[in-house]
């Protein structure tokens, strides 16, 4: 009559023996039925802690293997840890480290955002864009559908928004209200433009400090599979807003000084730029990034009714004068600066903001062919394409040029 159960011997090999001989012992017998003690099958076993082969079990006809049995040399054994050790070497060689790999991201974007968009998923390869029925019912309220909402779940999805009117914010807050509840790995709100940043506190009771209102909304954006959203800004208007948003979001913070440190190493007279701020607010938020440059700081100043610009540190005579700030509105102050500057002897002055909001068409003034003379000129003006209406309208009209944020944007998106 066959056993009820199979009895297996197991034989471990220590490489560390003694030199009298191989290190055997043989394992406990599992399944071993009463009264079968003396029978083995004979399955081929593996060394456990070197890793080789050794001869299969004896049958119980066969002397068990003693422990001077030259079954294996400890140096052969030895060898074959290290030639082992050497392959998953190798291997980890040519693995690609973990933080190294890309996440793939399937980007929606608002309609004005459609260039941008492309910019951005042509920098980069793990960047996919998808797409959004933005239509309205005939009342004005808005019609929206987010296409294939099946194949994103599971996956990393990002929102690249324009916040340029409040015509368009409630739209575009429904779509980024849906998006994490659709089954998605992690969610990224991208806002380069935080619209209301400049009205962070309350001066006279009764103001409404509208930034710490948007922050609020934005808090409240639902978590997705992965957390909490992550909410990208690029040179919000006072970096202590950080602390209007909630616990619920992850802001994070970028700017667009890099873009204008890497345009300013391209001019032919690179090596005699002076950064100016308008006011101490800008030097506050920006002179650690612009260290290595000699600095003018502006400042503006009651004279009876008035406010005149004047040039508090610095010297601008003789440099190429960069005027730097997070922002334009009307751009009064901008220029106030530039004749300021120019009056003390800059041989050129040019200007840069992360954000041209320029309403009411105020960047009209700044353009060459209006301009009275040669010394009421910018001989540049650099601008990034968060606000994509301004873009729209002042594409290819000098003294303007764009700095695109989509690489930058590409590469927020895989922190």
């Amino acid at each position: 009559m066959l056993p009820s159960a199979t009895a297996t011997n197991t034989y471990t090999y220590w490489p560390g023996a003694a030199a009298g001989g191989l290190g055997f012992s043989r394992a406990a017998i599992i399944g071993r039925p009463r009264g079968e003690s003396n029978r083995y099958s004979r399955p081929r076993t593996t060394c456990l802690a070197a890793r080789v082969s050794i001869p299969p079990t004896p049958s119980p006809s066969e002397p068990l293997p003693t422990r001077r049995s030259p079954v294996l040399a400890p140096a052969a054994a030895a060898a074959a840890c290290r030639a082992e050790m050497e392959v998953a070497a190798a291997a980890a060689a040519v693995a690609v480290p973990r933080h190294k790999v890309k996440k793939q991201i399937n980007l929606f974007y608002c309609a004005e955002c459609e260039e941008l968009a492309l910019k951005v998923a042509a920098a980069s390869d793990a960047i996919q864009l998808q797409s959004i029925n933005w239509r309205n019912f005939p009342d004005g309220f808005p019609n929206l559908f987010i296409n294939n909402a099946h194949d994103i779940r599971g996956q990393h999805v990002a929102f690249l928004a324009s916040f340029s009117s409040p015509a368009i914010i409630f739209e575009q807050i429904s779509v980024i209200f849906a998006l994490p509840k659709l089954f998605i790995a992690s969610f990224t709100l991208v806002l380069p433009f935080f619209p209301t940043g400049t009205f962070e506190r309350v001066e006279e009771e009764g103001d409404v400090a509208t930034a710490f209102t948007l922050a609020r909304i934005l808090s409240m954006i639902p978590k997705s599979r992965g957390g909490p959203t992550s909410v990208v800004i690029y040179d919000i208007h006072a970096l202590q807003e950080r602390f209007y948003f909630g616990d619920d979001v992850l802001p994070c913070f970028e700017t667009g000084i890099p873009l204008l440190l890497q345009r300013l190493s391209q001019l032919p007279d690179a090596d005699n730029v002076t950064i100016a701020f308008p006011d101490d607010g800008a030097w506050k938020r920006f002179h650690k990034s612009l260290a290595n440059f000699p600095v003018v700081v502006c400042a503006k100043v009651r004279e009876g009714d008035k406010r005149i610009v004047r040039i508090k540190e610095g010297n601008p005579e003789g440099r190429h004068v960069v005027i730097v700030d997070d922002l334009v509105q009307s751009g009064g102050t901008l220029r106030e600066c530039q004749k300021v500057l120019a009056a003390h002897g800059a041989t050129k002055v040019s200007a840069y903001v992360t954000h041209a909001v320029f309403p009411n068409q105020s960047y009209e003034r700044f353009m060459t062919a209006n301009s009275a003379g040669p010394g009421d000129q910018f001989a540049y003006f650099w601008i990034t394409d968060s606000c994509p209406q301004t873009v729209k309208a002042i594409s290819q009209q000098p003294p303007f040029e764009v700095l695109s944020l989509a690489s930058s944007i590409a590469d927020a998106l895989q922190i």
